[in-house]
Parts: C-alpha cells; structure tokens; sequence
C-alpha cells in the first residue's frame, strides 16, 4: 500500500473521530462497506449502518449486506422506503435517482436527528461526482456528507484500502438498484423489478458475476463483460436459458454484443 492512500485512510479514520457519532446508509456495495468498516474500528458501537429495503434492492443484496455488517461488527439495522409509491419516481424519468435519494434521506434525517447523529453518512466516492448521478444532489439538499468523495478517494482506491483492510468484498461488482435496468421513461412496476432480479439471479447461479439484465417491456438484453461473451454462447444452453427467462415473463432475450458497461443508461442523456 503506498503512503498517500494510507494517508487518506488515516485522514478516513480522523474525520470520523470528529463526527463522534456516525449514521450510515448503508447499501452493501464495497464504497459503503468501506465506509461502515472505518466507522467501526473508529466510534465502535457509535455507528450505525442502516440498509433502506424496497423492491428495487435484490434479495440476495440484502443478505450480503446483513453478511458483511456482522463480519464488521457494526450495529446495523433495516427500514423500509416507499419510493414506489412516488409517480415522480415510478414514471423513470432520467432524475429518477433524485426522488429515490430524496425518499432515502428525508426517512434517515429524521431517525439521525432523534439519535442524536448530525450526519448521514453515504459511500458516494469521488469518481462518482464525474458521472451523472441526480441523487447525490438530494443527498446533499438534505445535508448527508460523502468522506470518500471530501477525501479525493476514487473507486480504484475503495478497493485497494478494502482489499488492505481485509474486507472479503474488496472486489464485490457494483450493483446499482434494480430500477437503473430499464430505460428512461418506461414505467418501473414491481412485477418488472421482481422478473429483472430473478433473471439476473439466474445468471449469478450459473457462476457470473459482473453482469446485468436491461428490460424493455417484454425483452430482456444480458450484458456480461466483454470476455466472457465467447465463453457464455459455447458453454450456455441457450434454449434453456431463454425457457427460463420467458417463463419469468419476457419474450424475447438478446445478448448485447458489446459487454457489460457501467453507465450504459446514461449514453442516452443528451447534454
């Protein structure tokens, strides 16, 4: 490890000597994990890690975010969100992320606020300010506070002070909420979120990791990296999987020729 990065890990830990009490919002994927790691070993039973539950969150997402709060030690605890109910998310519009990030922190503030934290805590690192991300901007209006984005610490960097640390997750893939798998203005349902999920859980089954199922009405298009697109035409087989996604409820499944690519969605945003 070389010495800047330990030396933002150490700017990490006193940052949240500072806050004294640490809430975070804690969705499981590595950025938070690290976040919630470094608040334990600092405050200990002084953090919280809280883990929003909704249809938009993968079953499977949940249990490993109850994993790994017991592997850290951290106190964690779960609250429901009912961003569904709000037309102004459902309607995905390409902000949809704004009204989930503003149904996530106007549920923490006021549980922080009762326990006496004066921050909620997100994962939100540095290299997420580059891309288009609506809800950091709610997060903000609502005065949560992103140490991994304040430090400079990039997503590279999350995983290298995780893998330092000794975190099994160091290279756990992102996993954005089952709502960023449909195209901007299609409406999100339940039913969707709930076949999307159990397609992707398919694949996971079938030993891939880094992968997404984009839903358009009644098509579903698997996304793998790039080089693992041989491997999954030779070794599938295809007439099976694609029983088992049109049992789930799609017509049609494609393969997306050109990988799996984060931000993919956003390609369509026109600046």
């Amino acid at each position: 490890m070389d010495s800047p990065l330990l030396e933002k890990l150490d700017r990490l830990r006193t940052l949240f000597r500072s806050m004294e009490k640490a809430l975070i919002a804690y969705s499981g994927g590595v950025d938070s994990t690290l976040v919630a790691k470094v608040a334990y070993d600092v405050l200990g039973s002084r953090a919280l890690a809280i883990t929003a539950v909704s249809p938009s969150l993968l079953p499977e997402e949940l249990e490993e975010a109850i994993t790994q709060t017991d592997h850290i030690g951290i106190a964690h605890e779960l609250i429901e969100t009912a961003e569904m109910e709000n037309p102004d998310y459902t309607s995905n519009p390409v902000n949809r992320c704004y009204f989930c990030k503003s149904e996530l922190h106007d549920t923490l503030k006021p549980l922080a606020i009762e326990r006496g934290y004066h921050y909620v805590i997100d994962g939100v690192n540095a290299d997420d300010l580059s891309d288009y991300r609506p809800g950091i901007q709610a997060a903000k209006e609502r005065g949560a506070r992103s140490p991994l984005a304040e430090l400079q610490i990039t997503k590279a960097e999350v995983r290298q002070l995780s893998r330092y640390l000794n975190l099994p997750w160091w290279d756990k893939p992102a996993q954005p909420c089952l709502s960023s798998r449909f195209p901007y203005g299609e409406e999100i349902t339940l039913a969707k979120l709930q076949r999307v999920g159990r397609a992707e859980m398919y694949l996971r089954k079938m030993g891939y990791r880094n992968l997404r199922v984009r839903s358009s009405e009644d098509s579903a298009r698997i996304e793998l990296p790039v080089e693992q697109i041989r491997e999954f035409i030779i070794n599938t087989d295809l007439p099976t999987l694609v029983a088992a996604f049109q049992e789930l409820g799609f017509v049609y499944v494609t393969l997306d020729l050109e990988g799996y690519r984060s931000g993919k969605l956003n390609q369509v945003i026109v600046s």
